[in-house]
């Protein structure tokens, strides 16, 4: 699944073109490194996403196309 995709599906992101837009300004990174939209995401991948100052880590649990919003969160977890 592409990255902007999987950060809309797991509401880490609300909007798939706002997860888009942080991908192509290198507010996001995979497994340490700046990733773009197109990432192919994968279990046990570490992304990274910076909104202003905060910054959230999450290790990829899951993916899937779609989910129920309770359930969301079983998608990641969050390190730190």
């Amino acid at each position: 699944m592409r990255l902007d995709k999987y950060l809309k599906v797991s509401r880490i992101i609300k909007r798939r073109t706002v997860a888009n837009d942080a991908c192509d300004t290198a507010h996001v990174s995979v497994n340490g490194r700046p990733a773009k939209a197109s990432y192919d995401v994968k279990a046990g991948d570490v992304i990274e996403v910076t909104f202003g100052q905060r910054t959230l880590k999450v290790r990829v649990l899951d993916v899937k196309e779609f989910t129920a919003k309770a359930d969301a969160s079983s998608l990641y977890e969050v390190i730190e």
